[in-house]
């Protein structure tokens, strides 16, 4: 039978058709016209899909990049900062405060789980220079509290950095009304592109704060860049294809929406929350049990698989039997749990899709009792239930 490949994971996701075919035909040299004013109507819109008056930056790097740049840029040897973990990329801003020469305080929550926020606010200290967190953990699918964390932070000097890159798109963020300092996104996630681009929002805070810190950089100088791109060029060499691509992308959304980018972005947040909860009815219905569910992610799904069993064999059926690419854990939640994707371009029938051939590798890979059509049918009644008139 004819298989079609569908990716699944959380990142790189499904690329936009109308972005493959921008990123195609960018043939544009960087020092330009044509690409300046390309740059900078991409730029604008980046700050309206982030919801955001401050400045927003492109880098050509994956979102590790703009993770360490936002400690260079924002910390000085032997300043002590808080970084909220609960997973493998909440463990990344540890070893990155830790590479720059910071005190790293932790505030850790098991895998699968969010923090204490008692903690949290027990944790801070008015010498923190910032606290570094994730809104959404993708290696175990859960969400964070963002605006309760920054809240604990009014009226500090303490910095707030997030990682948003399986966050924006996927969660509702008020950046500047929670007074959040820096926001960092990535092409490869909600924005349906190929991996290679991050780009993140700099508050005047945060700005005010590079001015006094002592840590080396080069290629991350944010400060470098500010000045560049307000101008539409970049320090270096940009990647080119991607920022038409991300145009591409941004159309797309807005288009969504009439046209309107902010609305498009309301409902591409709208779009990722129903297939969440569409996906997680499911799978419930097929006897799984969910690895976050009490906080669970819209940017992807993290499911249990049962005791005796290895995670490692559902990614591979589904694999070789539908083309159906999922991400195993994590490190030592490798063989444990499986991640499915819901950001950027999956719709609804999508989720469907992958129901139907989960229905499938449940009973004849796991031996659990499949009624098929059990977790299609919960699905149709979550998306019945979120698009009602």
């Amino acid at each position: 039978m004819i298989s079609k490949t569908r990716l699944f994971t959380p990142g790189p996701t499904p690329l936009l058709p109308a972005a493959q075919f921008a990123m195609a035909a960018a043939d544009i040299h960087h020092r330009t016209p044509e690409f300046r004013a390309l740059f900078l109507k991409v730029a604008g819109q980046l700050k309206t899909f982030i919801g955001t008056q401050n400045d927003v930056l492109l880098l050509t790097s994956s979102g590790t990049g703009a993770m360490e740049a936002s400690v260079s840029n924002l910390t000085s040897p032997g300043d002590r900062v808080l970084v909220l973990s609960a997973g493998k990329f909440g463990e990344r801003w540890v070893d990155l405060a830790k590479t720059f020469g910071c005190q790293v305080d932790v505030v850790s929550a098991p895998y699968g789980q969010t923090f204490d926020l008692a903690e949290v606010k027990k944790a801070l200290r008015p010498d923190h220079k910032a606290v570094y967190m994730q809104a959404s953990e993708t290696s175990t699918a859960v969400n964070h509290d963002v605006k309760a964390v920054a809240e604990l932070l009014k009226g500090t000097a303490t910095l707030l950095v997030v990682d948003g890159i399986t966050g924006l798109g996927t969660t509702t963020f008020d950046v500047d009304g929670w007074g959040i300092d820096i926001l960092i996104g990535g092409s490869q996630k909600a924005l349906m592109m190929s991996p290679g681009m991050a780009y993140l929002s700099v508050s005047e805070k945060a700005w005010k704060a590079m001015d006094t810190s002592k840590n080396p950089r080069y290629y991350f100088d944010l400060r470098k860049e500010r000045k560049s791109q307000a101008k539409g060029e970049t320090s270096y060499t940009p990647a080119v294809s991607l920022v038409a691509g991300l145009g591409a992308a941004l159309d797309y959304i807005a288009a969504q929406a009439g046209g309107d980018l902010e609305k498009g972005r309301i409902a591409l947040i709208h779009n990722a929350q129903t297939n969440a909860k569409a996906t997680r009815a499911g799978l419930v219905a097929l006897g799984f049990t969910l690895f976050a569910p009490t906080s669970p992610a819209s940017s992807a799904t993290a499911v249990a698989v049962p005791e005796g069993l290895d995670s490692s064999d559902v990614v591979k059926a589904l694999k070789t039997r539908f083309s159906l690419t999922v991400a195993n854990g994590q490190g030592t939640m490798k063989g444990k749990i499986f991640r499915v994707a819901h950001l950027g371009f999956f719709d609804y029938l999508d989720t469907v899709a992958f129901l139907g051939a989960i229905e499938h590798i449940a009973k004849d890979t796991l031996g659990l009792p499949v009624v098929y059509g059990s977790a299609v049918a919960a699905a149709q009644q979550v998306y019945a239930d979120a698009t009602k008139a």
